[in-house]
Protein backbone atom coordinates (compact mmCIF):
# COMPACT_ATOMS: atom_id res chain seq x y z
CA UNK A 1 0.00 0.00 0.00
CA UNK A 2 3.35 2.72 0.92
CA UNK A 3 4.91 3.25 -2.68
CA UNK A 4 8.51 3.09 -2.40
CA UNK A 5 10.95 5.70 -3.81
CA UNK A 6 14.13 6.28 -4.10
CA UNK A 7 16.54 9.27 -4.59
CA UNK A 8 20.24 9.52 -5.20
CA UNK A 9 21.06 9.04 -1.67
CA UNK A 10 17.74 7.75 0.40
CA UNK A 11 15.15 5.12 0.36
CA UNK A 12 11.63 6.93 0.96
CA UNK A 13 9.71 3.55 2.23
CA UNK A 14 6.76 2.04 4.63
CA UNK A 15 7.30 2.14 8.52
CA UNK A 16 8.71 -1.58 10.19
CA UNK A 17 9.04 -2.38 13.53
CA UNK A 18 12.92 -2.42 13.73
CA UNK A 19 12.31 1.78 12.89
CA UNK A 20 10.22 2.07 16.34
CA UNK A 21 13.61 2.53 18.38
CA UNK A 22 14.93 5.05 16.35
CA UNK A 23 11.95 6.94 16.17
CA UNK A 24 10.89 7.08 19.44
CA UNK A 25 14.84 8.43 19.98
CA UNK A 26 14.26 11.25 17.75
CA UNK A 27 10.97 12.14 18.95
CA UNK A 28 12.71 12.11 22.48
CA UNK A 29 15.39 14.85 21.82
CA UNK A 30 14.50 18.35 22.63
CA UNK A 31 16.44 19.49 19.95
CA UNK A 32 14.86 17.30 17.49
CA UNK A 33 11.21 18.37 19.21
CA UNK A 34 12.09 22.09 19.52
CA UNK A 35 10.12 23.68 16.74
CA UNK A 36 7.17 20.05 16.76
CA UNK A 37 6.03 20.27 19.89
CA UNK A 38 8.24 21.99 22.24
CA UNK A 39 8.98 19.23 24.29
CA UNK A 40 10.78 15.72 24.37
CA UNK A 41 7.68 13.22 23.86
CA UNK A 42 7.17 9.99 25.94
CA UNK A 43 7.48 6.81 24.03
CA UNK A 44 3.96 5.90 24.18
CA UNK A 45 3.44 9.32 22.75
CA UNK A 46 6.11 8.52 20.03
CA UNK A 47 4.12 5.21 19.16
CA UNK A 48 0.90 6.48 18.77
CA UNK A 49 2.14 8.87 16.37
CA UNK A 50 3.81 6.06 14.31
CA UNK A 51 0.71 4.56 14.45
CA UNK A 52 -1.34 7.79 13.32
CA UNK A 53 1.54 7.96 10.55
CA UNK A 54 0.89 4.17 9.05
CA UNK A 55 -3.04 5.47 9.44
CA UNK A 56 -2.50 8.41 7.10
CA UNK A 57 -2.02 6.32 4.43
CA UNK A 58 -4.97 4.09 5.04
CA UNK A 59 -7.12 7.29 5.84
CA UNK A 60 -5.88 9.32 2.81
CA UNK A 61 -3.59 7.38 0.20
CA UNK A 62 -0.49 8.91 1.43
CA UNK A 63 1.54 9.77 4.42
CA UNK A 64 4.77 10.35 5.53
CA UNK A 65 8.05 7.62 4.27
CA UNK A 66 10.58 6.14 6.56
CA UNK A 67 13.10 7.45 5.27
CA UNK A 68 16.79 5.37 5.13
CA UNK A 69 20.10 6.12 3.65
CA UNK A 70 21.03 3.78 0.99
CA UNK A 71 24.70 3.60 2.14
CA UNK A 72 23.89 2.09 5.57
CA UNK A 73 20.47 0.89 6.05
CA UNK A 74 20.09 3.77 8.77
CA UNK A 75 16.43 4.76 9.35
CA UNK A 76 17.10 8.52 9.88
CA UNK A 77 13.66 10.03 9.87
CA UNK A 78 10.24 10.71 7.96
CA UNK A 79 9.27 13.10 5.29
CA UNK A 80 6.14 12.82 3.21
CA UNK A 81 2.66 14.67 3.00
CA UNK A 82 0.53 15.56 5.97
CA UNK A 83 -3.03 16.51 5.89
CA UNK A 84 -4.54 15.59 9.39
CA UNK A 85 -8.37 16.68 9.92
CA UNK A 86 -8.36 20.38 10.07
CA UNK A 87 -4.83 20.88 8.28
CA UNK A 88 -4.28 24.03 6.34
CA UNK A 89 -3.47 22.06 3.31
CA UNK A 90 -1.22 19.30 2.23
CA UNK A 91 1.61 19.63 3.16
CA UNK A 92 5.42 18.08 2.32
CA UNK A 93 6.78 17.63 6.04
CA UNK A 94 10.40 16.16 7.49
CA UNK A 95 11.65 15.69 10.70
CA UNK A 96 14.92 13.71 10.51
CA UNK A 97 16.88 12.07 13.59
CA UNK A 98 19.67 14.87 14.94
CA UNK A 99 22.73 12.67 13.41
CA UNK A 100 21.51 13.52 10.12
CA UNK A 101 21.06 17.22 10.41
CA UNK A 102 22.71 19.11 7.85
CA UNK A 103 23.57 16.93 5.04
CA UNK A 104 21.06 17.44 2.29
CA UNK A 105 18.70 14.60 3.76
CA UNK A 106 15.55 16.43 4.08
CA UNK A 107 15.67 18.33 0.95
CA UNK A 108 16.76 15.30 -1.22
CA UNK A 109 13.49 13.65 0.49
CA UNK A 110 11.09 16.22 0.01
CA UNK A 111 11.71 17.51 -3.43
CA UNK A 112 11.02 13.24 -3.99
CA UNK A 113 7.82 13.49 -1.99
CA UNK A 114 6.61 16.99 -3.39
CA UNK A 115 7.06 15.39 -6.93
CA UNK A 116 4.83 12.67 -5.54
CA UNK A 117 2.05 14.92 -4.45
CA UNK A 118 1.75 16.65 -7.39
CA UNK A 119 1.88 13.74 -9.43
CA UNK A 120 -0.64 11.71 -7.81
CA UNK A 121 -3.00 14.18 -5.79
CA UNK A 122 -5.10 16.44 -7.63
CA UNK A 123 -3.96 19.79 -5.28
CA UNK A 124 -3.20 22.96 -6.90
CA UNK A 125 -1.17 23.83 -3.70
CA UNK A 126 1.53 21.77 -1.61
CA UNK A 127 2.24 23.69 1.91
CA UNK A 128 5.03 22.93 4.39
CA UNK A 129 3.69 24.71 8.25
CA UNK A 130 6.84 25.76 9.74
CA UNK A 131 7.59 27.46 13.03
CA UNK A 132 8.49 30.83 12.28
CA UNK A 133 12.01 30.66 14.44
CA UNK A 134 12.97 26.96 12.61
CA UNK A 135 15.32 28.36 10.37
CA UNK A 136 17.04 24.93 9.21
CA UNK A 137 12.91 23.83 7.81
CA UNK A 138 12.74 27.50 6.14
CA UNK A 139 16.42 27.20 4.13
CA UNK A 140 14.48 23.26 2.90
CA UNK A 141 11.64 25.03 1.88
CA UNK A 142 13.12 27.52 -0.04
CA UNK A 143 15.51 24.68 -1.32
CA UNK A 144 12.42 23.15 -2.59
CA UNK A 145 10.82 26.05 -4.25
CA UNK A 146 8.53 26.79 -1.38
CA UNK A 147 7.66 30.66 -0.37
CA UNK A 148 6.56 31.86 2.52
CA UNK A 149 2.73 32.79 2.84
CA UNK A 150 0.93 33.03 5.94
CA UNK A 151 0.72 33.25 9.19
CA UNK A 152 -1.49 30.74 10.96
CA UNK A 153 -2.19 28.34 14.10
CA UNK A 154 -2.76 25.12 13.62
CA UNK A 155 -3.94 22.59 16.32
CA UNK A 156 -2.16 19.73 17.12
CA UNK A 157 -3.63 17.72 20.15
CA UNK A 158 -5.80 20.21 21.54
CA UNK A 159 -2.70 22.61 21.98
CA UNK A 160 -2.46 25.56 19.20
CA UNK A 161 0.89 26.50 17.63
CA UNK A 162 1.81 29.72 15.54
CA UNK A 163 3.27 28.64 11.84
CA UNK A 164 4.16 30.03 8.63
CA UNK A 165 2.69 28.28 5.62
CA UNK A 166 4.85 27.93 3.14
CA UNK A 167 4.10 26.82 -0.17
CA UNK A 168 4.40 26.19 -3.71
CA UNK A 169 1.75 26.13 -6.45
CA UNK A 170 1.77 23.04 -9.19
CA UNK A 171 2.07 25.83 -11.91
CA UNK A 172 5.15 27.16 -10.20
CA UNK A 173 6.59 23.38 -9.47
CA UNK A 174 5.86 22.39 -13.06
CA UNK A 175 8.21 25.21 -14.10
CA UNK A 176 10.89 24.02 -11.83
CA UNK A 177 10.70 20.57 -13.48
CA UNK A 178 10.68 21.93 -17.15
CA UNK A 179 14.08 24.20 -16.10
Amino acid sequence: MIPRLETERLVLREYRPQDFEAFAAFMADPDVMRFLHGAPMARNDAWRLLASAIGHWALRGYGTWAVERKSDGAFIGRVGLINPEGWPGLEVGWTLGKPYWGHGYATEAAIASMRYAFLTQPVDRVISCIDPDNRPSQAVAMRIGETKGPREEIMIGGRGYVCDIWGISRTEWQRTQSA
